[in-house]
Formats: C-alpha cells, sequence, structure tokens
C-alpha cells in the first residue's frame, strides 16, 4: 500500500462526529480492510508501523510512559495527514494530544483484526519498522 493509499484510507473513514479515543475510525478501517486482500492489510500494517516510528522521537515522548506515548502517536495518526504532518514540522503541535490525554490505541489492532477476519488466524505481525515506543533509536539519541 502507497503511503497516499494509506491517508486517503484514514481519511476516508474519519468520522464525522467526535471520536475520542478512535474506536469509530478503527471499527471502519477495520471493516474496510477485511474485505480484502491480505495484502492491503499487511501495506496499511506497514505504513502505520512506519507513520508511527517517525514519531518516536525524544521530543514527543519524553517523560510518557510507552503505553502513553504508543497510544498518543496513534491519536496523532488518526487525526489525518495534514495533522500528522504538522506535528512532525512542529514538535509542539504534539502537546495538544498529550495534554488532552487524545489517544487512539484501537487503531494499532486495526491489522491484526482485519488479518484474522480475512484469515481466521491470528497474525503474529512484522513490519519493516517497529511501532513501539522507544525504538527509533535515531529519534532518542539524546535520551
Amino acid at each position: 500500500m502507497h503511503e497516499d493509499a494509506f491517508w486517503q484510507l484514514i481519511e476516508e473513514r474519519s468520522p464525522s462526529t467526535p471520536d475520542l479515543e478512535g474506536d469509530q475510525l478503527a471499527a471502519a478501517l477495520t471493516a474496510r480492510l477485511a474485505i480484502g486482500p491480505v495484502a492491503d492489510v499487511v501495506g496499511f500494517a506497514e505504513q502505520l508501523s512506519w507513520a508511527l516510528y517517525r514519531l518516536d522521537r525524544q521530543e514527543y515522548g519524553d517523560g510518557l510512559s510507552g503505553d502513553a506515548f504508543l497510544y498518543t502517536r496513534a491519536a496523532v495518526v488518526a487525526a489525518g495527514r495534514e495533522e500528522y504532518e504538522n506535528v512532525l514540522r512542529d514538535a509542539e503541535r504534539f502537546a495538544p494530544f498529550v495534554n488532552d490525554l487524545v489517544w487512539a490505541e484501537a487503531l494499532i489492532y486495526v491489522p491484526d483484526n482485519a488479518y484474522k477476519h480475512l484469515t481466521s488466524e491470528e497474525w503474529n505481525r512484522s513490519t519493516r519498522y517497529s511501532y513501539e515506543s522507544y525504538s527509533n533509536a535515531a529519534g532518542w539519541t539524546n535520551a
């Protein structure tokens, strides 16, 4: 899946009503990916991991627990491409997500849930980039 297709998928399925935890978005994404093919699920997982990995930097996560940092980064992704890119350009734009405890934990599990629906099997997901907090060594060189 190309990066543009990833962001288009997110933006087309973003709910029109407030979705504080990202549950509605995650459900809509899972439903779309669950119709296949599996290659779309894998591509989505790769793009999601890359987006989260790029946000895995000290200026965003210093002082946050691993889970809080992961779910907050997921909320930035759930906010859409424009906000995501704004946060990458200006670390100050990450602060409202932290201060207001905006999390989108459900987004993390979208590929796994869609894969299970398509294959009836658990997915031992392995992506090129780790989405886990503090895995981007270059982003934590001063830690």
